[in-house]
């Protein structure tokens, strides 16, 4: 009798356990934060409506990135080396398209973690279940060799986004509402 109401209640616990991974995301992020995702599909709409103003072949990258479809997260290990490159969408140009740099996920055991490594524009920041085909990103940005502040430390740094994983070797962050130049940065990371 005890076995099985020990079984029971493991299995109780790990039916929950991404409810407190979505949980402890509520906890962490910044009220100014949750008002960007909650804002998401309108600020989307508009830096994407901006950005038909731009360089046809910049304009193109985009659409072809935006047209890829979406696959879960839960089946594949985004631990290792990625290029990436942040796209700017809307605000102070309709759209800038930067080259590739180095970043690097790790998972050091309550989740994954990103870092960019390279360039002058830098993030850190934890990854956070939101649904099968999307994650919640809360980082902290800086610039240079500046070191990265805590999230949580102010607008000026604090950085919130939608995780969208395209395949095996494709995913990107959606940034709604960034505090510097544009309406939203879309990171692109390939293998």
């Amino acid at each position: 009798m005890i076995l099985r109401s020990l079984i029971a209640a493991l299995g109780l616990l790990c039916c929950t356990l991404p409810a407190l991974a979505d949980g402890q995301v509520q906890k962490l992020i910044t009220p100014a934060d949750k008002a960007r995702l909650d804002k998401y599909g309108d600020t989307r709409k508009a830096a994407l409506a901006e950005a038909k103003a731009a360089n046809p072949a910049e304009l193109k990258q985009l659409d072809t990135l935006l047209a890829k479809p979406l696959v879960a997260f839960s089946d594949k290990d985004l631990t290792g080396n990625w290029r990436c490159r942040t796209i700017k969408v809307g605000g102070l140009s309709p759209l800038v398209v930067y080259g590739w740099f180095k970043c690097r996920v790790t998972d050091d055991g309550s989740g994954w973690r990103l870092e960019k490594i390279s360039g002058s524009q830098r993030t850190q920041g934890r990854f956070f279940d939101d649904g099968d085909k999307r994650s919640i990103y809360l980082g902290s940005g800086s610039v240079n060799d500046d070191r990265a502040k805590p999230y949580g430390s102010g607008p000026q740094t604090d950085q919130v986004g939608y995780a969208f994983r395209n395949s095996a070797k494709e995913w990107r962050i959606e940034f709604p509402a960034p505090y510097y130049e544009s309406k939203l940065d879309i990171m692109e990371f390939k293998r």
